[in-house]
């Protein structure tokens, strides 16, 4: 099945059966390992592994959480600009995203209450390769990726966040 033949169908579905659209999404389990080091696993057995730089008490062994933070938003993009462009029938070659944030570690070391933990804001750079293809295209697919990706979003908008120690 093709990209755009599967993004037909899903939507074609969710259209048909709109209370099936909404869901909780898989849980992330992180366990403390040593150290700062967590492993990260999800009930389909995925899994990863993080570690805070030395500077901070870790070891720098694995990537950090934020790392991962950007990576998840740069890989998000680049599949919704693909999935975009099958569904508008545009031909790309290839996609590639940077993603990088600004910090302040004064926020996650609680050493200022006006600093925030997380990141101050976050670029998106998108490079696609298309031939023969208007650039407002091609700008107007990144701009849809962006709007559409669940990661971009969340760091876009406040986002409810429930916490309880079980």
């Amino acid at each position: 099945m093709t990209i755009k033949d599967a993004v037909a169908r899903a939507s074609e579905y969710l259209a048909e059966h709109p209370d099936e659209a909404r869901y909780r999404d898989d849980p992330a389990r992180a366990t403390l390992t040593a150290g700062l080091r967590v492993r990260v696993s999800g009930a389909r057995g995925e899994s990863l592994e993080t570690d805070m730089p030395a500077g901070i008490g870790g070891t720098g062994s694995r990537p950090s959480p934020g790392w991962y933070l950007r990576a998840a938003t740069a890989s998000c993009v680049a599949s919704l600009v693909a999935i975009r462009a099958a569904a508008t029938d545009v031909a790309i070659q290839g996609v590639e995203v940077v993603v990088d944030s600004e910090s302040d570690d004064r926020g996650i070391l609680g050493l200022d209450p006006d600093v925030p933990a997380g990141p101050l804001s976050a670029r998106v750079e998108v490079r696609v390769a298309a031939h023969g293809v208007a650039p407002e295209v091609l700008d107007s697919l990144v701009a849809w990726a962006v709007g559409h990706c669940p990661i971009s979003d969340a760091l876009a908008r406040s986002v409810p966040v429930e916490t309880r120690r079980i």
